[in-house]
């Protein structure tokens, strides 16, 4: 059956009522193919949330006839939707939740594009460039609170996940709103979901206002990950590497929930960092918890961190299980911690510049069938290096599952082929089975094809 579509004219608040002539140009040029294509995915995604699709190719043949287009006028730019999901409407009026984040989504297209790329400012082939990048990025946006105590809990986890997770989830962030803490996810369903929530009620009982429900996203996984009704800061960052710094960069501490491939991501990602020797005496609290069912989940988390990246990275790190009060107390112990650190070191509380992130973190990694080949997955180097290859890995099955080009690639050539040490890819199998028989690759009853193989 055809979804329900309407024809719409929005209006922006703020800013973006003015734009300059190349900017809106730059919009209306047909010869933008590019950057006019990221701009309508981007924004079908976010019309799109709240509904059952965690597939991008699919959204976008689900409504080919959707189209967006900026109309200059005297005081600024409207945007005209035509055959728009219905959902995202209430008598004929967009959701100003969600026609908030389409301007977002405009925002932060528009200002990578302008400002970012190419421009000799941001040398995007260095660390500190792109770590430069990344701050312009995030300030433009709006999401810097250079004049709070450090209180952002940035929360990790599945967005297909029972009910059970999604409701402990909720718990754990209705103890940390109870403490102060705000939140920041992924910005999606399930466990990015989850936390906002609890926060907002935990922040209401404390009579806190201006609570900050950060979601941060990029385009290849927005589809799959539209955000969620809390939200009241998006950021769409360019590629999936400067999404995850931007987490760690803002993060006063992070929370893991259970999750499929894409969480197992982010987690290499940021042992990976963790594990380099400079940043060894940083403080950085990292949680891994879940209800009383996830406890065989991170036991075989645990297992394949073992198997792989050794002791050193188990260290960096601790497991709570059906505790949701000790987390917020170990998360609140945790940022006072790191509160006293940057203070004696008189760095910022709004954006951790001391930490040491390298280039195999920084560098955009694309999944092709070549470059999943050819991963180093072998022993015979530094954790945090090996850390940054299975990262790679992992991102690659995040994009044969959900992201549009992924799926596509995997659809004509096969799936991906990954390489590497008997050991290493004993314990990947073991744990993408796991994922695979718990139903974390896809939402429940979508039956999973791997878009991987294991070559030993």
């Amino acid at each position: 059956m055809r979804p329900a579509v309407v024809d719409a004219v929005i209006s922006p608040k703020g800013s973006l009522s003015v734009l300059s002539r190349a900017e809106v140009g730059k919009l209306l040029d047909a010869s933008q193919g590019e950057l006019y294509r990221l701009f309508r995915s981007c924004t079908l995604a976010v019309l799109n949330s709240g509904t059952d699709l965690d597939d991008g190719k699919e959204l976008l043949e689900r409504y080919p006839d959707f189209d967006i287009r900026v109309v200059p006028v005297q005081r600024g730019v409207q945007l005209a939707l035509r055959n728009a999901p219905a959902e995202a409407f209430v008598d004929g009026e967009m959701i100003q939740g969600i026609r908030e984040h389409v301007f977002a989504v405009l925002r932060d297209i528009l200002y990578v594009s302008e400002r970012i790329i190419g421009n000799p400012a941001f040398d995007l082939d260095t660390s500190e460039g792109t770590t430069d990048a990344v701050f312009h990025i995030l300030r433009n946006a709006g999401v810097l609170r250079p004049t709070t105590q450090p209180r952002l809990v940035v929360c990790w986890g599945g967005h297909s996940i029972p009910r059970e997770e999604y409701d402990y989830s909720k718990e754990v962030g209705y103890q940390l709103g109870l403490r102060g803490m705000d939140i920041g996810t992924g910005c999606g369903p399930g466990a990015m979901k989850g936390p906002m929530k609890g926060a907002t009620i935990g922040h209401a009982k404390q009579r806190i206002v201006g609570g900050q429900y950060l979601g941060i996203t990029e385009p290849g996984i927005i589809a799959a990950e539209a955000p969620n009704p809390i939200v009241n800061a998006l950021v769409i960052m360019p590629d999936i590497e400067k999404r995850l710094e931007a987490f760690v960069r803002l993060a006063h501490g992070i929370v893991v929930f259970p999750g499929g491939v894409g969480t197992m991501e982010e987690i290499l990602y940021l042992l990976g960092i963790l594990l380099h020797p400079d940043n060894a005496e940083i403080p950085f609290p990292l949680i891994l918890t879940g209800p009383t069912s996830a406890r065989d989940y991170f036991a075989r988390i645990d297992a394949f961190i073992a198997d792989t990246l050794g002791a050193s990275a188990q260290r960096r790190y601790r497991i709570i299980i059906d505790d949701p009060p000790q987390v917020a107390r170990e998360m609140r112990a945790g940022i006072e911690r790191v509160r006293a650190f940057r203070a004696r070191r008189n760095d910022a509380y709004h954006f951790n510049w001391m930490l040491k992130i390298d280039r195999d973190f920084q560098q955009p990694f694309v999944p092709t069938h070549e470059s999943m080949a050819t991963l180093d997955l072998h022993k015979d180097q530094p954790p945090d290096r090996l850390a940054a290859h299975l990262r790679r890995a992992f991102s690659g099955v995040v994009a044969g599952n959900v992201k549009e080009d992924g799926i596509r690639a995997v659809e004509t050539h096969g799936p991906f082929e990954i390489r590497g040490d008997g050991e290493i890819l004993a314990a990947m199998d073991m744990l993408l089975a796991d994922f695979v028989a718990q139903q974390r690759m896809k939402l429940p009853g979508k039956r999973y094809e791997p878009c991987y193989r294991l070559v030993r």
